[in-house]
Order: structure tokens, then sequence, then C-alpha cells
């Protein structure tokens, strides 16, 4: 129980002012490792940013920081980039490195800009949260997918 309490006092002064909520069924630590895993039912929330997994592990460094959380089964996200724009999909596999802030999505992906209705579909898809770019692959032949919404200029 005091690992419980410890890790979560150690994320909520690391992540800024905006509180890091993860809820899960259950919880395993390894101190020595440096891993933290979380299973079940697993909802992870700060600010507008969410992902909702079967399974997180966190990775973090000799000062407890983190440096990469992997999200697994059937993940659900929203997230918001620098210039506040905001995403949202899903993925089987969820990888965020917090320091370099960018995501990486595999197997199934889909993801869509909420502002624009850009959609991109494909197996294989990395996000960078500071310059809001994005490119995708297809995997074992499978193609992208980019679907953008395209209005017509009526001319006077």
């Amino acid at each position: 129980m005091k690992q419980i309490f410890i890790f979560f006092i150690f994320l909520s002064t690391l992540l800024y002012s905006e509180e890091l909520k993860i809820k899960a069924d259950s919880f395993e630590s390894n101190e020595n490792n440096k891993v933290s895993v979380f299973k079940g039912n697993v909802h992870i929330k700060k600010g507008f940013d969410e992902i909702r997994s079967n399974k997180l592990t966190i990775y973090t460094d000799k000062n407890r920081n983190p440096i990469k959380f992997i999200a697994q089964g059937d993940v659900f996200f929203k997230i918001q980039d620098e210039s506040e724009k905001k995403y949202q999909g899903k993925a089987q596999k969820v990888v965020y490195e917090p320091n370099k802030k960018i995501y990486k999505f595999y197997v199934n992906v889909f993801l869509e800009s909420l502002e624009d209705k850009r959609e991109i579909e494909g197996d294989e898809v990395v996000f960078n949260a500071v310059t809001g770019k994005a490119h995708a692959k297809g995997v074992n032949g499978n193609p992208v997918i980019m679907t953008f919404d395209i209005k017509d200029k009526k001319e006077k």
C-alpha cells in the first residue's frame, strides 16, 4: 500500500499543475525495475488527454520520472497537441514518450482530428504532439487511408 501512495504522490508532483489520475482493477509496481503495471479497465486522464485500455505499463527513470507509457488492448484515446488541437481514436497499442511528446499507435489505428475531421487509418501511426505532424504506414500489404472533409466553394 505504501508503494501505491508513493507512486501517486510522485505522479501528481511530476506532471506539472494538472493532475494525472489512473484507475484500474489492479496495480503492481517493481521499484527495482522501475516499472508499474495497471490491469483491467484502465483509465488514465490528465486535462483533456485520456486513454482507456486493458493494460498500462509505465517505465520510469532512476528519479521516478516517467519515460514511457504503453497502453495495450482495445485502446481508446483523446489527446491534445501543443497548439491545443484535439484528436481522438483507437488502436490496439499506444506508446507515449512524455519527454519527446510523441505518440506511437499500432494495429488497426484510427486517428481523427476533431476540428477539421481529417482521419488517418493504418497499422502504424506516429504523432508528434509538439508539431502536430503525423506519419503513417500500412503493414503486411495493408494500405494507409486518409479521409478529408473538403467543402466546395460556391461561385458567385
